[in-house]
């Protein structure tokens, strides 16, 4: 069914300015801190015995278990993050980390019966010189972020729509109304805009009209960010302090739904398995490419602007399908299984789900990851309605990146959404995924996936 969705297609704007990512610099200042932490530990029992035993000694067994165990528990013990490294809390952290490595470590040795050959001094001693160094050197990091670094290790923005407010030291100022949008859930192409002007930040402070609060908590859940907005009323109720130290303190509506490190094991996830797959798929993309080509006019690659994370647009790629004349670039009829549109080459691929494959390339340009919620053209209809006029919660899905498969599909639901329940099958899942992500239930979805490629709703 088609109907007028009163939204032109436009292509993703890719002029933004992009700044530098403050959370890249925070990856890179967590594996110096971890390379040094490592350092720290070794000069630390290299010095002890140095000084109890008169030579550099190192117990290869312990190098072996002891530091990747301290370096693991560190990781998950928050060492590694925004508070450990700013705050007093990640020398408590690491240090207890290094308790429990060398406690492990102690009960290792026991149990398969080999006591290391050395003095409880030189350990004792090793272990006081190591804490000592590891200590030190995070309070000359804590001072080097507030001093040095500052904004460039947390980007924070104000947003201002309609409740003018002043602006306190630290936060970059973004006023909607001199771009002409607002966080309208019924514009896609404005929450674009918006969240092109956002991209990058790490906090979101919005000073919004009454009437416009709702939809603008809606919209930060939909981004994933940690997102705060403004109740001046509720000033005289109480002081309220932020954990960053700034003076400009909103109420909490949205933090996403993964942390910083769950990215980094999501990202590399995705480009151990996509990078290996590209190459030895290569052939076999080839002689796809080449047999649509052969099918019909037109090019080999179709591609459609789609919401990504933050409600971002991008381009997906898909071998194309459909014949150029009669394809939908916004998606406002949904293929039907004796769809006329379909040639008989791309009939076997989507049958196959072959024509998905070229989003391995988006997978490496990062707009997409192997699992995740699936992303939908924006004139996307369930019955003849619009997706996100169903239920305003369609936006929250985009607070993660768009998969290649994902829960709902590995479920069955999938193929055309005639009716409204289809859409909802497949917007539970979505949610169910995003509140309860681990890396084994993304291994667990990417295996089932495999049993489902050919289905009998793919068409």
């Amino acid at each position: 069914m088609s109907v007028d969705t009163g939204l032109s297609v436009r292509s993703p704007e890719r002029s933004y300015r992009q700044p530098l990512s403050t959370e890249a610099l925070r990856v890179v200042i967590y594996l110096t801190q971890m390379a040094f932490d490592l350092v720290a530990v070794l000069i630390g029992f290299g010095l002890s015995g140095l000084i109890r035993l008169g030579d550099v000694v190192f117990d290869s067994t312990a190098l072996i278990s002891l530091l990747p165990i301290f370096l693991i528990i560190s990781f998950y013990s928050g060492a590694y993050s925004y508070e450990g490294i700013t705050t007093r809390s990640g020398i408590s952290r690491v240090l207890t980390s290094l308790a429990i490595a060398l406690g492990f470590y102690a009960l290792v040795r026991f149990a398969i019966k080999e006591a290391p050959e050395l003095s409880r001094i030189y350990i004792f001693l090793g272990i006081a010189i190591a804490s000592l160094m590891l200590i030190l050197q995070r309070l000359i990091l804590m001072r080097l972020v507030r001093d040095k670094l500052n904004s460039r290790f947390m980007r924070r923005l104000l947003v201002i729509d309609g409740q003018p407010v002043s602006v306190p030291a630290g936060f970059e100022v973004v006023d909607v109304a001199e771009h002409g949008v607002t966080a309208d859930p019924n514009d896609p192409h404005a929450l674009h805009h918006i969240s092109s002007l956002l991209v990058g930040a790490d906090r979101v402070v919005v000073s919004a009209s009454v009437e416009r609060r709702e939809s603008w908590s809606l919209y930060l859940k939909g981004i994933g960010c940690n997102g705060e907005l403004l109740l001046p009323e509720l000033r005289t109720i109480g002081q309220l302090h932020a954990t960053d130290g700034s003076t400009l303190v909103g109420i909490p509506v949205s933090k996403g739904p993964l942390d910083i490190r769950s990215r980094v094991l999501k990202r590399t996830f995705d480009l151990s398995i996509t990078v290996p797959a590209i190459l030895a798929l290569a052939p076999l993309l080839a002689i796809i490419a080449v047999a649509v080509k052969l099918s019909s006019p037109g090019p080999i690659l179709f591609r459609q602007p789609r919401m990504g994370r933050g409600n971002r647009l991008f381009y997906v790629y898909k071998f194309r399908s459909m014949r150029v004349e009669t394809s939908d670039t916004a998606g406002n009829r949904s293929a039907s299984r004796d769809d006329d549109r379909i040639t008989a080459v791309g009939r076997i691929l989507r049958r196959t789900s072959l024509d998905e494959l070229p989003q391995l390339f988006n997978v490496l340009e990062g707009d997409m990851s192997l699992v995740g919620p699936r992303p939908h053209a924006l004139g996307s209809l369930a019955g003849d309605q619009l997706f996100w006029h169903i239920d305003p919660r369609y936006w929250l899905r985009h607070a993660i990146k768009p998969g290649i498969t994902g829960l709902a599909q590995v479920r069955g639901f999938r193929g055309a959404t005639d009716h409204r329940d289809d859409l909802m099958h497949r917007l539970q899942a979505d949610l169910e995924y995003l509140s309860d992500w681990t890396m084994t239930g993304d291994l667990t979805i990417l295996l089932r996936t495999f049993l489902v490629v050919v289905h009998k709703n793919a068409y």
